[in-house]
């Protein structure tokens, strides 16, 4: 078995670190796309099912939903 040097082995090391950050930034970056997609899915059926919330602001639809949901549980 050949005895590897300090460079070699260091040099090493350090590939295998960036091999793994390479794949948890493929992993966040599929977890990301993953969340997008479902917002996306979701929101589209809210609008389907209560269309008026295309014309609400951010906050008006936060108030609109904790006001219904609130009534139903």
């Amino acid at each position: 078995m050949e005895k590897l040097s300090t460079e070699e082995t260091k040099k090493q090391l350090l590939q295998a670190k960036h091999r793994m950050e390479a794949a948890q930034a493929r992993d966040r970056k599929k977890e990301r796309s993953a969340r997008t997609r479902r917002l996306i899915l979701e929101g589209a059926e809210l609008e389907r099912v209560v269309p008026e919330v295309q014309e609400m602001t951010t906050e008006e639809l936060r108030h609109f939903l904790l006001l219904h949901l609130q009534k139903h549980s």
